[in-house]
Order: structure tokens, then sequence, then C-alpha cells
């Protein structure tokens, strides 16, 4: 699609990432902090301050101290689901086993590549599998109506995925399909066949990450999507399933599943957003049938 848009301006010599001066985090000495970690941690925070500021409108599901259990376990449920996300779904191995838990040649203090978290690798369906955990657990323990914890929790994700492909762009890692001749076409200094190739990185921050926040504040803040349970969730997991479905046509596949996409027509994040997209339209169309609650809706105490 952005091939056929740029087809008919000139063809202009790639961009090289080196030449943007980009480094992968902050230099404090004794270590790196990694823009990739603090892309996480922003990403929480703001997630937790916008519920927050949620929770003081009309029609909230669930009171601050909720609010504070679900910053705690689903901060864990996003970096645990995650990692056995990429690990589980996106490194193989001879022996049927991912390599990432058989691997131990890591250099460090920690060489099981499985706990280097700093080396990147982190799953998208993971996460969303640990964070919907979380707020399950949450939504059990405080007796409140999980889809519309869910809803709330949906508005601040989008954040977290643009502050990560951006972080991913930083330190020019996942990037996109190539040769490409378009006038943003890249060179990465990790790829073995120096190839132009699309920023896949930004294409997701602004499809997952920034479109998708707009919407999804948009809904919550100028619309009565909030009274009706499971609208918020499903337009986020339908969004975000379709957007990330389009923008596997321009990522390059994993090294170890190249074989896979090749066979099978479509990557293994296509594969897996699927059931994401149907899961949405199901839960949209629910929603939008049901009658929506009154506005003098009252938090738990």
């Amino acid at each position: 699609m952005l091939s056929l848009l740029a087809a008919s301006g000139a063809a202009a010599d790639p961009i090289y990432w080196t030449d943007l001066g980009l480094k992968p985090g902050i230099e404090l000495g004794f270590f790196t902090l990694r823009f990739y970690s603090l892309a996480y941690l922003f990403g929480v925070i703001f997630a937790y301050w916008h519920t927050s500021k949620m929770l003081k409108a009309p029609g909230a599901p669930m009171a601050q101290r909720h609010a504070d259990d679900l910053f705690f376990y689903c901060t864990l449920g996003v970096i645990l689901g995650g990692r056995l996300g990429y690990a589980l779904f996106y490194t193989g191995g001879d022996t049927g086993i991912p390599s990432a838990f058989t691997d131990f040649s890591g250099d460090g203090f920690i060489s099981w590549k499985l706990l280097r978290l700093w080396d990147g690798g982190m799953s998208f369906h993971g996460g969303l599998i640990g964070v919907t955990v979380a707020m399950a657990w949450v939504s059990w323990q405080g007796r409140l109506n999980f889809i519309r914890v869910v809803d709330y929790v949906s508005v601040g994700v989008p954040m977290g995925m643009l502050l990560g492909r951006l972080a991913n762009f930083i330190n020019g890692e996942l990037y996109g399909r190539g040769p490409t001749d378009v006038p943003w076409a890249m060179i990465f200094p990790s790829d073995p066949a120096e190839l132009p190739r699309h920023p896949s990185q930004l294409y997701q921050a602004g499809l997952e990450g920034l479109a998708m926040l707009v919407i999804m504040m948009v809904l919550f803040w100028f619309t009565r999507a909030r009274y009706r349970p499971g609208l918020l969730a499903g337009v986020f997991t339908l969004g975000m399933g379709i957007a990330r479905f389009v923008n596997e046509f321009f990522r390059e596949p994993d090294q170890q599943l190249a074989d896979f996409a090749a066979r099978t027509g479509l990557s293994m994040g296509q594969w897996l957003t699927i059931p994401l997209i149907l899961t949405g339209l199901i839960v949209v169309i629910y929603a939008l049938r049901k009658k929506p609650l009154g506005a003098g809706t009252a938090a738990p105490a």
C-alpha cells in the first residue's frame, strides 16, 4: 500500500539509520538505561495516571484502590506474559523446545536468555494475555465487573504500544521488509543483507500506538462509550488486531520463523492476530446490542 503511494515519485537514496545518531539508551557509567525499558516504565505510569483520572469521571466501575492493585498486577502481567509469549511463539529450537528456555550463552551476571529482558524480545500477544489474567485476578478479588475493568484499562494501552515501537526504532531492531524503493526506506546496521527496508517500527507506532490512542481517548472522553460494557475493550481489540495484521505485511518476519511465513502465507504475528480481530468484532456487536448503563452508575466503595 505504502509502496504504491510512493511509486509515483522519484526513487530516493535510502536513509542510513546510523546517520540519525540514535543510541539505544542513556549511558550512566556503570550501566546503560535503555529506552526500551523506559518505554515500558512510562507506558505503565501513563496508564496508571490516566486510569486514575478516568475514575473521577461519572460511571467508573471501580475505586482508586482497585487501580492501585491493577498497576502492580498488570505491570507483572505485561513483563511475564510478554517475555514468555516471545519465548514460546518467536524462539524456535532444534529440539522442539523454544531456544529462549535452553540458551545460556549470554554475557554478564545472567546468562539465561529468558531472563535477559534488556536484550529485547517481548510479545504483544503474550503481554496481552498476561494483562488479561491480571485484570481477571483483580476483578475477582474486588468483585468487580471484569468487562468494565477491561474497558477502562484498554484506553491507556496504546500509549505503551507507541512508546515501545519508538524504542524498537531507536534500537534499530524489528525492521521491515526489503528491498523497497519508498522515499523513507532505511538501511539498518543489524541487517546482514544491508537492504533498504520499510521502517515498520514507525508504522506500528503510528497505527497500533498513536491512531489507537486517539480513537480510544475520543471514545471515552467525547462519547458515551464507557456506559456500554465491552465497547471500549472490543474497539481496542478489533482495532489493534487490524493494525497489527496490516503492519505485519511490512515487518520482516523473525529469522527463525521466515520459513513458517513462507509456508503459510502469513507471519506468526498475523496468525496470532486473527483471533483478536474476531473476538473484538464479536464484543463490539454484543456491546452495541445491549442497553447502555445509566449515567449514575456508581463505583464500588
